[in-house]
């Protein structure tokens, strides 16, 4: 029997994010600076950005346009809150920080910006100086990057990085009788996700275990685990608990995208991927009744944005 799918939405918020394409000569050197990129970057309740893979280029069996140098290639997103005042430069600071320290570093890697606007960052020129002065522009690929001698040779990345408005706080809570049957729905889930193009699942596997509220008994705390919905406490808990009977666990996806009709494509297609899986009871989302974001997706409807 499918899962109840309830009849509400989830409470996205906007934000600014980044996109980049990294090449590498083959795909595991490619995943290694993936993962470092991508890495401490689940939610910018504690990090710097959330970051997550759009999606891998193969250019031996891809369709789309190929890599600017013909090599494997991934596609990764980075978002920052736009209600943040200096979201502008926490973007730049967090794609200083992992260009330059887990793309450049990694063997064989060059890295190319994916979106061209009229808001921009002159990373390249900013990360060149690694060079000590040996650094050179040129002319690559029919594009315009800057050249860094390494100990194994060049690192090349373009000179500009555009940024515009996204989405982040999509999101998919996956209500089940056991925690493998949680993240059974979970990862099935994460299947419609990947096969949306525009968006990530930034948490680690693209699963959240930890489904946090806003705000806390500690006031240096401004969110903490969400206690209503912890199995485990619903005999503490009482009638204050809105875990539903028979549910033991309760795993989470985040949907970070272009847009709103993105996320909210990439939300149904989670739906539709997972609704049947074994054990699941419930597919749910989380919402603050507008106080956090005023995007919500809707789990059975429109998406709707309301600012």
């Amino acid at each position: 029997m499918p899962a109840l799918i309830d009849d509400t939405y989830a409470e996205a918020f906007r934000s600014i994010y980044a996109e980049i394409l990294v090449t590498a000569r083959d795909r595991a050197w490619l995943e290694h600076a993936v993962n470092a990129a991508t890495g401490h970057a689940s939610s910018t309740i504690l990090c710097d950005c959330e970051a997550g893979v759009e999606r891998w280029i193969d250019p031996q069996t891809s369709n789309e346009e190929p890599t600017p140098d013909g090599r494997p290639g991934a596609v990764l997103q980075f978002h920052v809150p736009r209600f943040r005042k200096d979201r502008e430069p926490a973007l730049e600071r967090a794609l200083l920080a992992r260009i330059a320290q887990n793309i450049l570093t990694c063997p064989t890697t060059a890295c190319f910006n994916r979106i061209d606007s009229d808001t921009y960052y002159k990373l390249g020129r900013k990360i060149a100086l690694f060079g000590d002065g040996h650094q050179f522009r040129d002319q690559r690929f029919g594009r315009r990057v800057w050249v860094i001698p390494t100990m194994m040779g060049e690192f090349v990345l373009d000179r500009r990085f555009g940024f515009r408005d996204g989405i982040m706080g999509g999101n998919l809570w996956f209500m089940a009788e056991s925690v493998d049957a949680a993240l059974l729905a979970a990862e099935n889930a994460l299947q419609g996700v990947r096969e949306t193009p525009g968006v990530i699942a930034p948490f680690p596997g693209g699963v959240a275990a930890s489904g946090s509220k806003a705000g806390s008994r500690y006031s240096f705390l401004f969110a903490s685990t969400n206690h209503p919905f912890c199995p485990t406490l619903r005999d503490k808990l009482g009638a204050e608990s809105q875990v539903p009977d028979g549910v033991r666990s309760i795993s989470e996806i985040i949907i970070n995208g272009h847009d709103l009709e993105t996320v909210s494509q990439a939300t149904h297609a989670a739906i539709a991927a997972c609704v049947n899986t074994p054990g699941l009871r419930q597919i749910s989302a989380g919402n603050y009744g507008g106080r956090l974001g005023k995007n919500f997706v809707y789990l059975r409807g429109e998406n709707a944005s309301r600012g």
